[in-house]
């Protein structure tokens, strides 16, 4: 079974779900990125590829590609830090990336190197759903990878359900018609969206992402879905002068609201 779908299964709440990009701070980070978290009890782990025109994101995460980028991270270097990742790593990973890096790449290479490296889902952004259903679906599930989808304030209903339908893993709901950030309350408008997608009851889980931030955003997204991703707070606190790994178990106390 794919580690999402166990993750899910088994953990019914308060699920979180951390974003970095690849190649930040420096270049060979990765595996020390992803070790920390693991250790500080991240529930799963979204590994962005860093391109140079990542429209979907704001500032903070648009920096971290380009200082990422100009360290040198690419995909194949990816691929290559990340070959030994699953003797160390047993949580849920996803690589994030946009579709550009990832035609470039190839599309079956790619789903074949991610499977052979232990990784569980794709996030694709900018890939149009029914390009995906007609032409990659397939070649997704061959290599049991689960593609996720996101949705936001004004996807329509009847968008969502066929979403739903052609989902696996979980579904990213998009906090609001915005780039990412951190945010430091959730509004009410948001709420009553993510309100309205709680009684839709999809089969699929929901994870909130975009503008979370911190315990007080963590946990009023909790009250609507199984969890939430946090991005660009994260990234920044990496940015902190201390010692990286202190830096990310500080981070990951304060959002889960634990003793250190």
């Amino acid at each position: 079974m794919n580690r999402i779908d166990i993750l899910f299964n088994s953990k019914y709440k308060n699920i979180l779900s951390v974003y970095f990009t690849a190649g930040f701070p420096e270049l060979n980070d990765t595996v020390t990125i992803l070790n920390q978290l693991q250790h500080s009890s991240t529930d799963m782990i979204e590994i962005g590829i860093p391109f140079s025109d990542p429209l979907a994101d704001g500032p903070i995460i648009q920096h971290s590609n380009k200082v990422a980028l100009k360290n040198g991270m690419t995909l194949k270097l990816l691929f290559e830090q990340l070959k030994n990742i699953r003797k160390t790593i047993s949580i849920p990973l996803v690589l994030m990336s946009y579709l550009n890096p990832v035609l470039q790449f190839g599309i079956e290479a790619f789903c074949k190197k991610a499977s052979e490296t232990g990784i569980d889902g794709i996030i694709i952004p900018d890939l149009p759903m029914q390009e995906y259903i007609e032409q990659y679906k397939l070649t997704f599930e061959k290599y049991s990878l689960h593609n996720i989808f996101l949705i936001t304030p004004q996807t329509s209903d009847s968008r969502v359900k066929l979403i739903d339908e052609n989902s696996r893993g979980f579904i990213y709901i998009v906090s609001s018609a915005s780039i990412t950030g951190a945010k430091s309350e959730i509004s009410d408008s948001q709420k009553t969206y993510f309100e309205k997608i709680k009684k839709m009851k999809l089969k699929n889980p929901n994870l909130i992402g975009f503008g979370i931030s911190d315990n007080k955003t963590f946990t009023k997204a909790c009250e609507y879905a199984k969890g939430a991703i946090i991005g660009s707070a994260f990234i920044k606190a990496m940015e902190s002068e201390s010692e990286l790994n202190k830096n990310i178990n500080n981070f990951i106390v304060k959002v889960k609201n634990k003793t250190a």
